[in-house]
């Protein structure tokens, strides 16, 4: 059986260098690329071909591990990329799975579950460290469900555009919907434009009230 190829995104060199050996003395592993920070991403990752990519969040740089995240997925959805942080906060936590992230760990979570974890998200699963998890379900229970009906009508909308649409029902601004799916704010309001026009609805407030429960 092939080894499972996983690149490291860490600025931290003791940590990466340790995540290195980890998974070339191990068998079924191999490390494929270490980069300290996220520049000329898409290059080095297309070049090293990874099965799955361990992202440190708060690398240094022009691009955060969470915009590296989402840059990476639009243009490589297959590859599977966990966080490694030392964040619990739930924020993080939503924004790294919006942005399209598979799993979720802690730093100090031990070589071993991090080896089954890699191995988790390689066979569909979604690893996540249990504090996140807990943090995670208690972020969904306690958060208003807004997501829009099924219907014929939204059916004909992008998932960019049903992304927006959610994110006008639970209240959010044009600023917090530009931030949240790393575009414009410009590309924001032609996505609207473009879901006024399919679903025949003129305004914000009428959209809202057709969708909120």
């Amino acid at each position: 059986m092939n080894p499972i190829k996983v690149a490291i995104i860490e600025d931290n060199y003791l940590l990466r260098e340790g995540l290195t050996q980890l998974l070339n003395g191990t068998p079924g592993f191999k490390c494929v690329g270490a980069l300290s920070d996220a520049s000329d991403i898409l290059f080095r990752i297309k070049r090293a071909a990874p099965d799955v990519i361990l992202m440190d969040i708060d690398i240094p740089g022009k691009m955060n591990g969470l915009e590296a995240t989402f840059c990476i997925k639009q243009a490589i959805p297959e590859v599977h990329i966990i966080m490694q942080t030392v964040f619990e906060d739930k924020t993080k936590i939503f924004q790294a799975i919006k942005s399209g992230a598979s799993g979720y760990l802690i730093k100090n979570t031990p070589p071993a579950k991090l080896l089954e974890a890699i191995q988790d998200v390689v066979a569909g699963g979604s690893p996540m460290s249990p504090t996140i998890a807990y943090k995670a379900l208690e972020m969904f229970r306690n958060a208003e469900m807004t997501i829009p009906l099924e219907t014929p009508t939204t059916t004909k909308l992008s998932e960019r555009q049903k992304q927006i649409l959610e994110c006008i029902i639970s209240g959010k601004s044009y600023k917090m919907i530009a931030d949240e799916l790393f575009v414009s704010i410009d590309t924001v309001k032609f996505h609207i434009k473009n879901i006024y026009d399919i679903l025949h609805i003129h305004s914000r407030h009428e959209l809202v009230a057709r969708f909120r429960k």
